[in-house]
Formats: C-alpha cells, structure tokens, sequence
C-alpha cells in the first residue's frame, strides 16, 4: 500500500474544511489542533473485535492526518470531548436502529461530543470509513494507492448525517479485505457454494458411467459436459444427500447454490420439456426443482441463476420464500442504458417478471470487456442509469462483475465508482470521478478526463453496441476509428508530459494508455498489408514489419509488466504470451514460400463469417493466432478440400499449415491431414498424413501444426484435405451442432 500525505486535499474535502474552519465558533468542534487533540475514542464495554477494528482505524487515521494521537477508552471511563461508538443503542431519540438497517448509521455532533450510532457492528465500520472520507478528506483510489491529507488542526461543521443503503448486498470481485472495508462491499463469506454447482453437486467423473439418466439429454442422447435431468426424483435425491453432507461440514454458511452448468442449453427429456413447457420457460423446470431443494433445508437460501436459456421468468411457478433468484445480464449492450437500450428490451421484461414473482433476487451485472481486458471499453456513463434502474425495481443484492486482479481498462476508477454506486446510485458520478482522476492521476486528471469524454462522445455519435466479449475492430467513425484512435495518442501524449517527474502518477497514466495502445496493435494485426497495418510492401516487392510498432509492442508489453498486468484475457493470455504469439505472427507473416499469394480452389466453400471467406486467406502470407475470428478460415460442419496453384512445376519438399481447437466455440482439430501434390491438377498422390495430436477434450485455446517433409517431388498443384468432427460429439455440450474446423495460411517450400 502506497500513502501519500499531500498538503493538497481533493477539492470537495478542501472546501469542507474551508467552510468547517469559518464556521462560528459554537457551532464546530475542533477536533485537533496543532498535532494534540483532547478527544478520546469511546467504545461500548465488551466490545467486539470488529467494534475495537473500527476505533482503532479512526485513531490511526485522525493521527496520520494530523499528528494527533487520540486514545481508546470504553465509553463511560471518560467526561471529556468523546468520539462515541453507540451500537443498537436507544441514545439517539430522533431514530431507532432498526431503521438504519444492517449497514446504516448516522453521524451527528452532539454538543461537544461526535457520535456514531448503528444498529450493528458493520454499520459502525461504515461510518467511520464515511467519516474518514467525507470530514477528514482521506481517499482509498486503489487496493493499492490512498491519499491522505495533511492538516494539523482539523475543525469540524455541525454534522448530522444519516445514510442507509438501499443496496444491501454490494459486491465486486476484488480480493483485497482492506478496500472491501473501506468501501463498504460485501464478500462469499456467507456462500457455501457459489453459481454453476450441478456439476458439483452431480459430478459426472462419479455418477455418468452408471447413470446418464441423471444428466441432460441433449438430441436423444444423455451428454456428461451438460445440465442435470432435473424431472429424474432420483438427481434430486442426490442433490439433497450431498448438500446435506455440505452444510453439516459448513453450517456457518446460510446461502447455498443449486444452480446450472456454465453450458448452453437444458435438458431436453420429455419429462423436463413438460415441465418448461408449462411454465413458458426453461426456468420452470430448474424452478420446480431448487423449490423442492429448499423444502428440505428451510432454514438456508437456495440459490438458483437465471442466465442465458433460464432467464425468462416462469409464466405460474413462484420461487419458495428462501430461494434466491440470481439473474444475469450478461448479454446485455454495454454502449446505452440498459432501460433506454431496445436491444435490452428483453432483459428488461425479465427483471420485472421475476420481480413480480420475488423480492428475493441477486442481480448479477457484468462491467468489463471480458475477451479483451486491456481495451477501450466506454461504458461509464451506463453504470449509474443501470443502478438506479436495478434500485428501483426493488434489487437490493447486487454483484458488479469485473475481473479479480481488476485488469480492465481504468480498472480502479471503474471499480471506485461502481462502489460508491452501489453505497447510493444517487451520487453526483461526475463529482465523483472528477475527485478520483485529481487524486489519481495528478497534473494529468484533466487530460485523462479529455480522453474519457473523447471515446463516451465517439461511442454516443456512431451508435455502435458495445459487447463484454467484443474486440477492438478498426471503424469508420466509431470510437475506434483511425481518426479517435490517432486523438487519444495526442491526449495521451499531453498526460504523461504533464506527470513525466513523477514516477507514480505517471504509471497511472502509462496504465490508462494502455488500452489504446493495445487497440492499435489488434488493429495493426487485423489489418495486416492494408493501411495502418503492421506489415508494409516496398517497391521491390519485400515485405516488412513496420519498426514503430514492433517497438509499441515492446512498450506495451514492459507497460503491462510495470502495471503488474497478468492477464489480457478472462482465461488468461498473458502479456508474456501476448508478446511472443504477436512476434510468432510477425515472423510467420513474413516468412517467404513457394505458395504465397497463389490462387487457391476450394472444392466447398469456406464460412462467410470469418476473412469473408476469401480462400486467399490461405496464402495472403498473414498467420492467425489463437482466435478464429482474425486471419483463419473456417469450415462448418464440412471437410475442408483446398487445392493451391503454384503457377508452375517445381520441387516441393515441405508443406506446412496449422489448425485451431477452441473447444468452448465448437472449433475442433481435424482428426486428420492429407497432404497430395500433382504436376497436372489432376492426377493426385499423397505425400504425407498427419493425426491430430490435440485431445478434442482439450477447451483452452490451441493451434497446432500439421507439417510433412519427403523427398523432393516434382509439383504445380498442393491438396490438403482433412477427415473431421462434422459434428460435435455425443461427450460434448454441443452435440448435435455442427463442428468447426479453422485452418491458416498454407506454406509450401
């Protein structure tokens, strides 16, 4: 944790104190002057650890603030001036406890006395860490950077400040206790299980050999990597048995998830197909069945999602008192406010449904660019519309999903402002922000908000959607145009002169560049030999590599490395990697071979969905990496049969190309590679076959070559043909579908 004492405070603290110290005299406390202090700390006797946390953190806070040194005494030890802890106690006349809630408080001056009153521990904490805040001016900005003011005499206005969250359930994905603390958000502490658990619950390595009927059968067969048969009164025996055998083992725990697989589609039995039929959802047969959980464990909150297929509500079913709806907007657009977006319309629908049917629900909400973390993502103005629109529809659980290591762009802003929203949706954001960018990014702040506005304007003008799996494609006028993309740079380059002698701020700012910085080089990527791609061709006809950004690159890759960045990828796809694949691509593009540029001859054609499905892409020279949307061709459900012109007879030796498994998208390695050539385009022989190395269980992302070497043969005309999966595989949650194979660029030498 850095700290720094700044003897310039955030704006809106400084004019607090401004107003507090001319204030009239018997109207404001004086709580230190001159580095001494006459107050004391007053805890209730027998307090708890949580209690004597929060007395100490003030303390520590009001002495690194001022120099004073405040001590710590039980409540009714000292006559004096007194900072007062009052837990669930009747003190106040003007409010009761119960009406502050389990996270509420109030804050008021009583005479010469400063008093903290809460109905529980927890809404003690949350009024010290308030108070921190808002009359002392000291700032958490990160799980790793805080600012703290420095003032000697700190006098204080009359204070009568009451705040009850109507989000009672605030959670991020942060791991950090300390800033979870400071900023009032909630843990799994509660949680015995959390999302996706039928295959915990059921594990198919157990049960499927024995029992297929206990998993989802999916085109009339019964599939492991699936849901569970939830119309089987035997899955639910199981279910109940082995999270009775959990709670006995954890009975601290008081919620408990029996919730679907992370897979696509339910169960399709005639039994499960009836039970969703009558509900007009397939939420009515995952309903049905947590209900009967529930029954059996009446004193814990069952906890079910409604995602992707199970998000419509069920027409007639209600969710049992102590069964907790998890409803997620995952496939929302990003670019508008969920309620103003027709594209949410519904999502929308969904919400209210459910909340016709239960109180009882935990809105999952999604935040980040999950394919492409380190990315514009300009979704800023969304999240304050999208809080106060879960508010009041009666949400009061919410989980704002980022990334754990918080890798996004402007990961700790986004984060900070999604906490304060979630304290209160009705902040002043704008205020907010502004505070978080001068205490963040220094002499910098006005540029950085420059270019945050830039993208939001951009982004507002193009009408573009914004999507959490997207990817920085070049557009013609989008936020992502040549154009912004050519601005942010000269913004950038403005903040970081503006911070360039001071190494913290300027990370900061180095840190916020990154996504453009990433944007440029995917584009450079995608764009290959067209403008502003990453390879160029002289007149002489040799290709190159264009040296500026191979050395961005280098810059952003050491820039990640600085920022502590591990990840560009939700699954993963470390800079590391990220710096070797890209310089695989380079040399593998630049690699010259006897088919480069060649006409090539599909004898069935390739998908439109990905390069267009131009048979060029075999032989442009530009290699893929481990993603099938950029300079791969794809075939769906079909054995791919390509055939390449070398223009003319020549000895040919190698042959040479690579496949992609994306296991998660139904992309697959052939099983098999046949490499023939012929002189005459007619008569074809073999000259090598290669098996496919790759588990087709593998679903992490992989390419793999398929190469043969033989001796010198004499060819115009170079056959690849592949033996696949034409469809997925009865193991896998897509069988039924069709199977993809991707294939990249073909070399022959």
């Amino acid at each position: 944790m850095r700290s720094h004492c700044r003897q310039i405070v955030p704006v809106c603290c400084f004019l607090l104190l401004l107003l507090a110290q001319h204030a009239c005299a018997a109207a404001s406390i004086r709580l230190t002057a001159n580095c001494s202090s006459e107050f004391c700390i007053c805890l209730p006797t027998d307090t708890s650890p949580q209690i004597t946390a929060a007395g100490e953190t003030l303390r520590q806070y009001i002495q690194r603030v001022s120099g004073a040194v405040l001590p710590i005494k039980d409540t009714g030890s000292h006559t004096g001036n007194r900072i007062v802890f009052e837990v669930g106690s009747s003190v106040d006349p003007d409010i009761t406890p119960a009406t502050l809630g389990d996270d509420g408080f109030r804050i008021r001056t009583i005479g010469s006395d400063i008093v903290f009153t809460a109905k529980s521990d927890q809404g003690i904490q949350n009024a010290v860490y308030t108070f921190l805040e808002t009359y002392l001016g000291c700032r958490r900005y990160s799980v790793s950077f805080e600012v703290i003011p420095h003032t000697p005499t700190i006098v204080l206005p009359p204070i009568d400040n009451t705040q009850v969250p109507r989000i009672t359930f605030r959670m991020q994905d942060i791991r950090d206790s300390a800033y979870n603390a400071w900023h009032k958000l909630d843990g799994l502490e509660d949680w015995g299980l959390f999302v996706h658990t039928f295959k915990t619950l059921v594990p198919p390595a157990t049960y499927f050999a024995d029992h297929p009927e206990y998993y989802s059968e999916n085109n009339g067969v019964r599939v492991a990597d699936a849901q569970l048969c939830l119309s089987n009164p035997e899955v639910l025996r199981v279910v109940v048995d082995e999270l009775r055998r959990r709670i006995e083992e954890n009975p601290g725990a008081n919620f408990w998830s029996v919730s679907q697989n992370d897979t696509y589609v339910p169960c399709g039995c005639a039994g499960c197909r009836a039970l969703d039929s009558a509900e007009g959802s397939p939420a009515g047969s995952i309903l049905a069945f947590v209900n009967r959980v529930a029954d059996e464990f009446p004193d814990k909150t069952i906890s079910t999602l409604a995602y992707l297929y199970s998000r419509q509500a069920p027409a007639h079913l209600k969710p049992a008192p102590n069964v907790n709806i998890m409803l997620c907007s995952i496939d929302c657009n990003r670019s508008r406010p969920i309620a103003e977006d027709p594209a949410n319309a519904s999502f929308v629908s969904d919400l209210k449904d459910w909340a016709a049917l239960t109180h009882n629900i935990f809105l999952w909400d999604y935040v980040v660019q999950f394919r492409n973390l380190v990315s514009p993502f300009p979704n800023l103005r969304t999240i304050q519309p999208n809080m106060q629109f879960f508010v009041e529809n009666g949400i009061t659980s919410v989980f704002e999903q980022g990334v754990a290591s918080l890798q996004g762009e402007f990961a700790e802003l986004r984060v900070y402002l999604l906490a304060k929203l979630l304290w209160d949706p009705y902040i002043d954001i704008d205020s907010v922000m502004n505070d978080f960018l001068h205490g963040y990014y220094g002499a910098a702040a006005p540029y950085v908000r420059e270019y945050i506005d830039a993208e939001h304007d951009a982004l507002a003008r193009s009408g573009e959607d914004l999507s959490i799996y997207g990817y920085p494609y070049p557009s013609d006028d989008g936020y992502l145009s040549a154009d912004m993309l050519d601005r942010y740079e000269a913004i950038f380059a403005r903040a970081e002169a503006a911070v360039c002698d001071d190494p913290e701020y300027l990370l900061h700012v180095h840190t916020a560049h990154l996504p453009v910085q990433y944007a440029v080089l995917e584009q450079a990527k995608m764009l290959g030999f067209a403008e502003r791609g990453f390879f160029v061709r002289d007149a002489d006809g040799s290709r190159r590599a264009r040296p500026e950004l191979e050395a961005l690159l280098q810059t952003f890759f050491d820039r990640c490395q600085h920022a502590g960045i591990t990840r560009l990828w939700e699954h993963g796809n470390p800079p590391e990697y990220y710096l070797a694949s890209t310089r695989t691509f380079i040399d593998g593009t630049l690699q010259e071979h006897l088919a480069l540029d060649r006409l090539v001859t599909l004898a069935v054609p390739a998908s439109s969905k990905y390069h267009r499905g131009e048979a060029a892409a075999l032989t442009d020279g530009l290699k893929g990496w481990d993603d099938y949307h950029f300079h791969w061709l794809g075939f769906e459900g079909e054995e791919m049969d390509v055939t390449i012109d070398l223009g003319s007879v020549q000895p040919v030796t190698r042959i040479e190309t690579s496949f992609l498994q994306d296991n998660l998208s139904w992309v697959f390695m052939p099983q098999e590679v046949e490499f023939l050539v012929s002189e005459d385009g007619e008569a074809f022989h073999t000259v090598g076959t290669v098996r496919s190395l790759v588990p087709p269980e593998r679903v992490d992302p992989v390419t793999a070559p398929f190469d043969v070497e033989f001796a010198p043969e004499p060819a115009r005309f170079v056959k690849v043909k592949t033996a696949s999966f034409r469809n997925c595989p009865a193991w896998h949650k897509g069988f039924g579908g069709k199977a993809w194979i991707f294939i990249d660029e073909i070399k022959v030498f």
